[in-house]
């Protein structure tokens, strides 16, 4: 009786193809952060500070010039310039005060089967479809903020988050343009395509 030895090609492939399979299985899903500060003064600061740290650059990159440093040797005495750290602390201060001010919304793509449960969950009147979407442009938003959305404590670890009343209540309460940057922002990082279409 014969017995059938396959080729070394497909012997070579079945390691190879399951070490990319898992690599495939191991891709986390794509999530986005909607960032949120009431305070223009804040922003404005770290704006200001950016703009001066880039005037301290200009200024002692001129100076290393005028001084005859060698340009091996500029970016590093640019960088100890005490006006130019100075500078950069204060930017830091301005955008660790920002950051302390700041709320930030984290949401996390649906797999595809729990996206398409959704918009089943969600469909579309009359109306909608004859306007041609896709959902339910009444219903749908808070249910995908809410489905999308994670949290983490300090240490990392993902905590209960908004469910679809704390959705709608932001979606009512908040101003036009904050509300659909909230929707579009659950809505986006299920509709971003992160691969590369024919391309080697």
């Amino acid at each position: 009786m014969s017995t059938y030895t396959p080729p070394p090609s497909v012997v070579a492939r079945d390691p190879h193809w399951a070490a990319k399979m898992q690599r495939l299985r191991a891709r986390r899903l794509a999530e986005r952060t909607l960032s949120i500060c009431d305070d223009p003064t804040l922003k404005a600061a770290v704006t200001e500070a950016a703009l001066g740290l880039a005037r301290a650059r200009t200024e002692a990159q001129a100076a290393s010039i005028e001084q005859g440093i060698a340009e091996s040797a500029r970016s590093e005495w640019v960088a100890l310039r005490p006006e130019v750290v100075a500078a950069e602390g204060g930017l830091a201060d301005a955008q660790r005060e920002l950051d302390e001010a700041t709320e930030r919304l984290t949401f996390r793509a649906l797999p595809r089967p729990a996206w398409e449960q959704l918009l089943r969950e969600h469909p579309p009147t009359e109306a909608q479809a004859d306007a041609g979407m896709e959902y339910n442009v009444e219903t749908f938003p808070a249910a995908l903020i809410a489905a999308c959305h994670i949290e983490r404590d300090a240490a990392g670890a993902e905590v209960p988050s908004m469910t679809e009343a704390d959705a709608q209540e932001l979606l009512d309460s908040w101003a036009d343009a904050d509300a659909k940057a909230l929707f579009t922002t659950a809505l986006v990082v299920n509709q971003t395509i992160r691969a590369d279409l024919g391309k080697g």
